[in-house]
C-alpha cells in the first residue's frame, strides 16, 4: 500500500473532544491533506462500527490511544500506528522540570499521574534530578480513572484536606496539561494559605491562557505526526530524529507564590 497514490487513512480516538486530540486531529489532517491523503474518523468507543470500517482503509492511526487486540486482528491487511509510541524523550522532561522547581527553592515536590497509561521515564527523570540534590520525591497522586480537570481536582484536593500543613508538597509535575488545570483549582478552592507550584505536560492550547499562566513541558506534535505518517505510508523511520526532542515552556504556575510586579499582572490561578 505504500505505493497508492490515493489513501484513506483511518484516524482513531475514543474521545474526540479532548482538548489534546483536537490539537492532534487538526495537524494530522493538514498534513494529511497536503500528503494527498484523506482521513477518515473512526470512533474506538463503538467498537464494532470500528472494525466494520476497515475495508475503506489503506492505514489506521490512533490519536490518544493504543489499538486493541480485536482491532489488531481484525487489521491484519493495513498498516497501523499509534501516536503513543512516538514520545518525546520522558526522562529528560522529568528532569528539565525537577531542576526547574529545585531552582525555585522547592524541598517537596510530588508528581499526579493518570491511573493508566502514564511515562514512568518522566517520574524516573524527575526522581534523578531530586537525587542529584540529595532529595527524594515526596508524594506521588494517582487521578482516578480519568485523565481530566476533574480527576486532577479531585486527586489534589483530597490530598490538600489530609496532608498536614507543615508536610504539604511545595511544587507537582502533572502527567498532562488538564490534570495540572484541576490541580490548579483545587489549590485556589482549599484556600487556607496553601501554595503549590504546579507544572503540567503537552502544553495545551490553554496553558498560555491568563487563567492558569500554566508552565508546561511541550512535545513537537508536529514533527511527531510526520514522523507517524512517514512510518505509516512511506515505511520510513527516523529513530533519533527532532520529534523526540521536547521543551520547557516556562510561565509561572511553578512559583508557587506571588512574584511581585509580575504574578500580579499574569492573572495566574495560583494567585489567591
Amino acid at each position: 500500500m505504500y505505493n497508492h497514490t490515493c489513501k484513506i487513512v483511518g484516524v482513531l480516538s475514543d474521545d474526540f473532544s479532548h482538548p489534546d486530540t483536537a490539537a492532534r486531529l487538526s495537524e494530522v489532517n493538514r498534513q494529511l491533506s497536503a500528503r494527498g491523503c484523506a482521513a477518515l474518523l473512526v470512533d474506538t468507543a463503538a467498537e464494532d462500527r470500528a472494525r466494520s470500517l476497515l475495508p475503506l482503509l489503506s492505514a489506521a492511526l490512533h490519536l490518544s490511544g493504543s489499538f486493541t487486540p480485536a482491532f489488531r486482528t481484525a487489521a491484519t491487511s493495513i498498516p497501523l500506528i499509534a501516536l503513543a509510541e512516538l514520545q518525546s524523550d520522558g526522562f529528560a522532561a522529568g528532569a528539565e522540570v525537577g531542576q526547574l522547581l529545585l531552582a525555585q527553592g522547592h524541598q517537596r515536590i510530588g508528581y499526579l499521574h493518570q491511573a493508566v497509561g502514564s511515562d514512568p521515564a518522566r517520574v524516573d527523570g524527575l526522581s534523578s534530578a531530586l537525587a542529584t540534590a540529595e532529595r527524594v520525591l515526596h508524594q506521588q497522586l494517582v487521578a482516578g480513572k480519568g485523565q481530566d480537570r476533574e480527576s486532577g481536582y479531585q486527586a489534589m484536593l483530597g490530598y490538600l484536606k489530609r496532608a498536614r500543613a507543615s508536610e504539604r508538597i511545595q511544587a507537582l509535575f502533572c502527567d498532562n496539561d488538564l490534570l495540572a488545570f484541576g490541580a490548579l483549582q483545587a489549590v485556589r478552592d482549599f484556600g487556607q494559605g496553601a501554595h503549590v507550584a504546579v507544572v503540567g505536560f503537552g502544553d495545551s492550547d490553554e496553558a498560555a491562557a491568563s487563567t492558569w499562566h500554566l508552565t508546561s513541558w511541550a512535545q513537537p506534535r508536529a514533527l511527531q505526526i510526520a514522523e507517524a505518517l512517514n512510518r505509516l505510508l512511506l515505511n520510513r523511520k527516523d529513530e533519533r530524529g527532532a520529534w523526540q526532542q521536547g521543551e520547557l515552556r516556562v510561565r509561572h504556575s511553578h512559583h508557587g507564590k506571588a512574584v511581585p510586579g509580575e504574578m500580579a499582572q499574569c492573572g495566574c490561578a495560583i494567585r489567591h
